[in-house]
């Protein structure tokens, strides 16, 4: 039986296929942007599975929002210090083979903490979680930086981190329907299953390109490189950052302590570590906010949350290829720029949609609220690898990684423990609305509107820390650069 207009479901995917290809340059791009953003997706799954099953999990194993916080939190943390030798292993080995093997042990602990007995028992499988996921920022990080150039890095981190957004959406999706018709321990091995798929996919599909772009995947397209519009405009190099011997021979310690001296790459790290406290929080209470909130069931209230992660989709495939577009036409501090304006307008978005009553007003509002707050993080991304030498890209991104998973890691504790207090202080938004038709209990959600509000604070400071950025970066791009060209000729043959 074929589709409307004489087209099969298959030549929609075949289209849909060509038309991808076309817009990211190649067949070889595609297959690059898609494995990277499943690698992103697959960790995000799981964060957003945890949310999706907390009602169940809460019920299950008769603990409160603050427990389910701690255990995201206690992940997150141990998430967090490995990153920074695994970032110096990403600067120093074969990062795919990093990957697959990371992803393999991963499908083996989801599939453990199915089995759990109880409560610190799943905790202990998510600790384990933590340390084995903490391999896909640096090696992401730097490998992207090797496949795309400069001129195009934030429209190919836009597509690239759609996996991020997405995995999450399909994370609440899977495992909230699978725990609400089998139960939470379906949702965790239902997880498990695309992560050996991946696995084999990347050892077999992903090749390994060489340090310094070399070997980038080029697009048909030219464009004009972020470096190259610097120096025409005469920014000059800070001596003072600039590494003139092989950066790849620096030592950690040492290489830790150049990547917080570059003022631009601490200004993006607490800037985004902001911005993904606030989406962390957000992201483990929603599916409890909505169904206690608006009344909704579970498979209701997943869906809503999944339309919003459209959104969010949305802001991602926009903002890199913006930003890099106002770098073409002169703005050098675009990437900030676009990083202020969305978290910004992410804010006063999302102010009326939680005091809004009515979901056919809020969800709207939420919609646009995730695409804004979405943003930033291609462009922000593309601007940390234009700020820090190729040979550092792996450590750069470990170090960025512990400072933004340390922060993010206690939002999902913070909003759980304020959530609590605000519910008991019966000062909800939601107090008075009946939700005796949901199997959400009113304690589950109560409070945790006016906790979402008082956090939004996090977005706005976000915004403002980036302006601080905006004459630095010039400079540090600059710099980068020229450390890069020195270690090329370092490399020549005398």
């Amino acid at each position: 039986m074929t589709a409307l207009h004489g087209h099969s479901p298959v030549d929609a995917v075949h289209a849909g296929l060509d038309r991808l290809t076309e817009v990211l340059g190649g067949a070889r791009r595609r297959r690059v942007v898609i494995l990277l953003a499943c690698v992103l997706g697959l960790s995000a799954a799981d964060n957003g599975a945890v949310g999706a099953i907390a009602v169940p999990l809460e019920q299950a194993l008769h603990i409160g929002n603050w427990q389910i916080g701690l255990m995201v939190t206690v992940s997150s943390l141990v998430g967090a210090v490995a990153t920074i030798p695994i970032g110096a292993l990403t600067d120093r080995s074969r990062r795919v083979r990093l990957l697959w093997i990371s992803i393999a042990v991963w499908a083996a602990a989801q599939a453990l903490g199915a089995m759990a007995p109880s409560f610190i028992f799943l905790m202990a499988t998510r600790v384990a979680l933590g340390a084995v996921t903490a391999t896909a920022g640096p090696t992401v990080a730097s490998l992207t930086g090797d496949f795309f150039p400069g001129r195009e890095r934030g429209r190919m981190y836009g597509f690239i981190l759609t996996g991020e957004v997405a995995g999450a959406g399909v994370g609440v999706v899977l495992a909230g329907l699978a725990a609400g018709w089998f139960g939470w321990r379906a949702a965790l091995v239902v997880l498990s299953v695309p992560a050996v798929v991946l696995c084999l996919a990347v050892r077999r599909l992903l090749p390994e390109p060489e340090r310094g772009g070399q070997t980038r995947v080029e697009s048909r397209r030219e464009d004009t490189v972020v470096l190259r519009k610097i120096e025409e405009m005469g920014v000059e190099p800070d001596e003072d950052i600039v590494v003139d011997d092989a950066a790849e021979n620096m030592g950690l310690w040492d290489a830790v302590k150049y990547v917080l001296r570059v003022r631009t790459n601490v200004i993006l790290i607490v800037a985004s570590s902001l911005g993904y406290f606030f989406f962390s929080g957000l992201r483990t209470f929603a599916v409890i906010f909505m169904r206690g909130r608006y009344g909704l069931g579970q498979g209701t209230a997943t869906m809503a949350l999944a339309v919003v992660g459209l959104g969010a989709v949305a802001g991602l495939l926009i903002a890199g290829g913006a930003a890099d577009g106002l770098i073409r036409r002169g703005r050098l501090d675009g990437r900030l720029l676009v990083g202020t304006v969305g978290y910004t307008v992410a804010a006063a978005l999302l102010l009326p949609a939680l005091v809004s009553p009515f979901l056919f007003l809020s969800l709207p509002l939420f919609v646009l609220a995730g695409a804004f707050v979405a943003a930033p993080n291609p462009a922000l991304d593309a601007a940390r690898l234009d700020v820090v030498p190729s040979r550092l890209w792996g450590r750069a991104e470990g170090v960025r990684t512990l400072m933004r998973q340390s922060l993010e890691a206690f939002a999902p504790l913070v909003f759980g423990l304020v959530s609590e207090v605000m519910g008991g202080s019966g000062a909800g938004l939601g107090a008075g609305i009946d939700v005796s038709h949901s199997t959400a209990s009113a304690a589950q959600a109560h409070g945790l509107d006016l906790t979402f509000l008082m956090m939004i604070g996090a977005l706005l400071a976000g915004g403002l820390v980036l302006l601080a950025g905006r004459r630095s970066y010039p400079v540090d791009v600059a710099s980068a650069g020229e450390s890069d060209r020195r270690a090329r000729t370092l490399r020549k043959p005398q």
